[in-house]
Order: structure tokens, then sequence, then C-alpha cells
């Protein structure tokens, strides 16, 4: 599948920014696990949609057809909505009611769908009323910061959170660090060494299981020449 891609990043304590992504044919796109959940505006043959995507612990394939454009909004770890308890979505989605032809509902009430010029004030509007929150905790094991909590208590919040056991979360972040080691051109000897894994046969397995490519498919398509 063919596609036009355009990240716009910017600071915020809630979100990385957003994708904006158009498909140029109908096709299949693939994305990697991802610990991340997404909001995503879809706009298709004048129809719009807004969908909530959750983490992903494996390679996920997603059709697209021709002339659709998606707003993607990439969320912090540790933001989450309560009322849409995020571990009922891991590897899943769920597209929202709309409630007329410019807005949909959440939680009780009708929003417009954002757009490009208005995601932040959309997000801090959800902050404000209390529908989208922060879970602290997250942030400080991720610094690794050991919060004075039990194992059990911060499992817990891990998985309200994120909807990801903290194990599954760091695996993941870890594979992803190793990925974008080796398509800035690291060996796969020093990928080992400086993303953490026992080994060679280790760092392949982990790779594999989360993007669907070996550490030296990575390394061809991203050498020069």
């Amino acid at each position: 599948m063919s596609t036009q891609f355009d990240l716009t990043q910017f600071e915020s304590p809630y979100i990385y920014g957003y994708a904006s992504i158009r498909a140029l044919d109908d096709g299949v796109g693939m994305a990697f696990a991802d610990p991340h959940w997404h909001m995503m505006i879809m706009h298709w043959r004048g129809k719009t949609r807004v969908a909530i995507t959750g983490p992903l612990t494996r390679v996920n394939h997603q059709a697209h057809r021709e002339g659709a454009e998606y707003l993607g909004v990439r969320f912090k770890l540790g933001m989450y909505m309560p009322h849409l308890p995020i571990a009922k979505i891991v590897d899943h989605g769920m597209v929202l009611p709309q409630a007329s032809s410019k807005s949909f509902w959440l939680y009780g009430s009708a929003w417009e769908f954002p757009t490009h010029n208005n995601v932040d004030v959309f997000i801090e509007r959800l902050v404000r009323q209390g529908i989208l929150v922060r879970e602290p905790m997250i942030a400080s094991a991720l610094n690794g910061e050991l919060p004075d909590l039990s194992s059990r208590s911060l499992q817990r919040r891990f998985l309200n959170a994120t909807g990801l056991p903290q194990r599954s979360l760091f695996q993941i972040e870890r594979a992803q660090q190793a990925m974008a080691l080796l398509q800035q051109g690291t060996s796969i000897l020093d990928t080992v060494e400086q993303a953490g894994y026992f080994d060679q046969p280790h760092l392949t397995r982990a790779i594999k299981r989360f993007t669907g490519q070996t550490p030296a498919q990575i390394a061809r398509l991203t050498s020069p020449g």
C-alpha cells in the first residue's frame, strides 16, 4: 500500500503529537507492536469516524481504501480514559458512536471531530473535564524510580493505565529501541549489547515477534545502496 505520511510533534505532557496519513491506493498496512494507544479520526467518502485503538503486542495488519485520510493521535504512557478500560482493546480497537455528521459521542457528550488545527485544544479539554487522566506512577517506573507499592499493586496500576503488564511493556519498548538502532546502522552485535539482550538469538526472537522481521532484514532495508 502507498501512503503519504506526515508527523507533527510538539511539546505536550499528554501526547507525542499526531500523524496525518493518506492512502494512495487500496491495500493492507502493517503496524509493529506498540505499547501506546491511539485515537484515530478517519475520513473517507465524505464520512468521518473516530476510533480508539489499543496497544499492540504483535504485528497488526489493517486494510485501507484509496483516498482514506487519517489523523492519528499517539498518547503518552500513563495517559488513559477511566471510562474506557484500555485492557479491553489491547490488539483491537473500537469505533466511537457518531452523534452527527460533525461530532461523536464520548463519555455521554457530543464532541466535534478534532482537526489538525485544534488537536492540542481538544486534548486539553479532555484533561480539564477528567475524561483523560494520567497515572504518574507509570512515568516513575519507566524512569527506574521504584514506587513504594507492592508488586501486585504496581501490576494492577500498570494494567489499568496501559492495558499491559509491566514486563510486556518493557519488552516491546526494548524491541523498538533495538529496531531504531538497527535502522541507524548499528551492527547486530552492538545492538544486542546496547539494547540489553542476552545474545543474538534472543534479539532475533524479540524483533521477529514484535516487528515481523529479523534484525538482518531491518538492517538490509535501511542500509545505503
